[in-house]
């Protein structure tokens, strides 16, 4: 018995329909070693999302250079995590008594396209993350 074109569309469309079903957690799941750096930033706490804000341009002709900045109000260090990159870990800004407000900018090389966290620890030891995604047209990092 011959598979019709009907029958490998209605296939095809089943298998969408399947994938499309479930969600892929497990795709964007946290690389191990961007976990690692986490983790010992964190000692293993939770970490509550919002309170942190990220910016950064939303396209990036050229991951070379990528200017971000970070806020958290409050805060005593921020971490800064771009998973795809070969090394994960980008910079640690830690805030003082004196230092007003826990806002910091850089410059940072970029691999690929690819979510940035910040993850800031706040003066009473909580924890609060953001997000950015940024889209890569050329890689900095190679």
């Amino acid at each position: 018995m011959g598979i019709t074109r009907r029958s490998a569309l209605a296939l095809g469309g089943a298998g969408i329909i399947s994938v499309s079903a479930f969600p892929l957690g497990s795709a964007f799941a946290m690389t191990t070693e961007a976990q690692a750096f986490i983790d010992e930033f964190t000692g293993g706490a939770d970490v509550v999302e919002g309170g942190v804000t990220l910016t950064a341009p939303e396209l990036a002709e050229n991951g070379g250079s990528v200017p971000i900045s970070v806020l958290a109000d409050g805060a005593k260090s921020i971490l800064i995590i771009a998973e795809g990159n070969p090394a994960p870990k980008i910079i640690t800004f830690n805030f003082g008594e004196l230092s007003g407000k826990s806002e910091a900018s850089t410059r940072i090389r970029l691999a690929k396209s690819q979510d940035l966290m910040a993850i800031a620890k706040m003066a009473d030891g909580s924890f609060k993350s953001g997000i950015f995604s940024i889209e890569v047209t050329v890689g900095g990092c190679g």
